[in-house]
């Protein structure tokens, strides 16, 4: 186990495991370090608030915690923190999944989940946040309206002001905005952006919903992320 505020120098990438089900910690974490990740186990909400720092290159948020529930862990975290972040669910609580990704979670897997399913979803967030796009996604700046994105940089601005979009949001976005006036279905957007050839399609709802807060002047009626209603979702420049 790597202490997170440890000195120790080292390429490997630093996963922060808030859970509080010993069982399901040991588990895991064996899996993860297998896979050449380091582990910090937390198995306290408010330790893992208190503990975090931007060594931390994603976090395993369970939401069952004693002291503070993952939620408000992910909401404090959040508004300090792009650092992508998975949430792990109770089986049929779809409440607790939207709710985690409205407060800004990337992904989330519901129990029982699969060890090596979650190592997956980790390198995939991982990888998106690295900038790493799909090929199809060219490089440079884009512009739309008063929207700004630097696909080297990383960075995204609003009639000049800079935003802080999580990396799907910025992904989902980038993705978009490169292809203008194509309409994706959902399930298109969780393969293409999430890299999923499965899986939950509010994921995608949510992640559209808080990309228009962050960037459109009147989310309730969007100028560029558009709805086509029966099909899916289309970028007007």
């Amino acid at each position: 186990m790597v202490n997170v505020g440890s000195t120790e120098v080292s390429d490997r990438p630093l996963v922060l495991l808030v859970e509080d089900d010993e069982t399901v910690s040991e588990v895991v974490e064996r899996y993860l370090e297998r896979e050449g990740f380091r582990v910090e186990v937390v198995s306290d909400g408010a330790d893992a608030v208190s503990r975090f720092d931007e060594k931390v290159d994603v976090i395993v948020l369970d939401i069952m915690l004693p002291s503070m529930d993952g939620l408000e862990v992910c909401r404090r975290l959040r508004s300090t923190s792009a650092v992508p972040i998975i949430m792990l669910t109770a089986l049929g609580e779809e409440s607790d999944r939207i709710m985690g990704l409205e407060l800004g979670a990337d992904d989330y897997l519901a129990k029982p989940f699969s060890p090596r399913e979650l190592t997956a979803r980790v390198k995939s967030v991982l990888r998106r946040a690295a900038g790493t796009l799909a090929p199809q996604v060219a490089q440079g700046e884009l512009k739309a309206g008063a929207i700004t994105l630097n696909l080297d940089a990383h960075e995204v601005a609003v009639a000049g002001d800079p935003i802080v979009l999580t990396s799907r949001e910025f992904e989902l976005l980038a993705w978009l905005m490169t292809h203008p006036k194509r309409v994706f279905t959902r399930e298109e957007l969780l393969e293409r952006v999430w890299g999923y050839s499965y899986g939950d399609k509010s994921t995608v709802t949510v992640h559209v919903r808080r990309l228009r807060e962050k960037i459109e002047a009147d989310p309730a009626q969007p100028r560029h992320v558009a709805t086509v209603w029966g099909l899916g979702y289309r970028f007007d420049p």
